[in-house]
């Protein structure tokens, strides 16, 4: 039974973690280097992470800095950020790349919360999934004579108790994005 709450409780953990992971690449009108996360760089031929040939800053609140390793792949560099389609525009002095993170308009920020709530009914509905999963388990067990009746009841209602806690976390790290998505 412990077996069983142990693994459904590392499957909210990671849910969880995935479901922040998404968050984080949201862009709030602040400048965040999580924003270039999935950009891919050609370097030498090779796609290669941003962060692995540059080095990413946030000097004010609306700038980003890249200051690629070398200065023969700045152009590449400012391709893939271009390409990534995030709706930013990066500036190319010869040094460094600045891009610039535009406000945003009330329409987008309202549309960027539905977005995220859509996230995070997601994570919600994998959680539900993953405490079924462990439910069938535990009856499984009942039914095989692993596990008595009332071991099986007691880990339902763990399950239950973990599901709740999860759940109530989702809803938590929503409206710390939705604040920081609505404030100006």
């Amino acid at each position: 039974m412990k077996e069983v709450v142990q693994k459904f409780e590392q499957t909210n953990v990671s849910s969880l973690k995935t479901l922040k992971e998404h968050l984080g690449k949201v862009r709030t009108g602040r400048a965040n280097v999580s924003l270039l996360d999935g950009v891919m760089v050609d370097y030498y031929g090779t796609p290669t992470p941003i962060k692995q040939v540059a080095n990413l800053s946030t000097p004010d609140a609306r700038t980003i800095q890249v200051q690629a390793w070398e200065a023969g792949i700045l152009p590449q560099v400012e391709k893939a950020i271009i390409g990534a389609n995030l709706g930013l525009t990066p500036m190319n002095d010869g040094k460094l790349i600045r891009v610039p993170v535009p406000a945003l308009n009330e329409e987008r920020r309202k549309e960027l919360v539905k977005q995220c709530k859509k996230m995070a009914e997601e994570s919600k509905v994998v959680i539900r999934n993953h405490r079924r999963e462990a439910n069938e388990t535990l009856k499984k067990q009942e039914k095989d004579k692993i596990l008595s009746e009332d071991d099986v009841k007691r880990g339902e209602q763990e399950v239950q108790k973990k599901t709740d806690s999860a759940i109530a976390e989702v809803d938590k790290i929503l409206a710390d994005k939705e604040k920081e998505i609505l404030t100006i």
